[in-house]
């Protein structure tokens, strides 16, 4: 089988033709080496994927027929990605900066209440005597 087309099925990518971009850009490694998306596979290959800032390493064990279910990926392939990797992807996750930079454009609806929440004057108890 391809590489491009057993990544596709294994659910590494969305479409095929993603999959054949990665191994065209040399994101994809098999046994250590610089592949075309023609390549062929075979069991105990280890492929190794970047893809967000990730090394993916995974070991072929068969090669499917077509696209499978998410829950039967890990009959054809065994991931032995390190864990620091994994890591460093949740610690992207923390890092991304959600809020728009200061300055550019208007005020989402989170930042409209927040502005309003500084202004608006809490009651003290100072005003509970002007009703006596």
């Amino acid at each position: 089988m391809r590489v491009d087309k057993y990544l596709w099925c294994i659910r590494y990518f969305k479409t095929r033709s993603i999959a054949t971009k990665a191994c065209k850009e040399g994101k994809v490694r098999v046994n250590g080496d610089l592949i075309k998306p023609s390549r062929e596979i075979y069991p105990m290959d280890k492929i190794t994927v970047r893809k967000n800032q990730v090394n993916y390493e995974l070991v072929v064990l068969d090669t499917p027929d077509n696209r499978i279910g998410a829950k039967l990926v890990d009959i054809y392939r065994k991931d032995t990605t390190p864990t620091e990797s994994l890591q460093k992807l949740d610690l992207l996750k923390y890092s991304k900066d959600y809020y728009r930079k200061k300055g550019t454009g208007r005020p989402t609806k989170k930042d409209r209440r927040d502005i309003d929440d500084w202004f608006i004057e809490k009651p003290t108890e100072d005003n509970d005597d002007s009703e006596e």
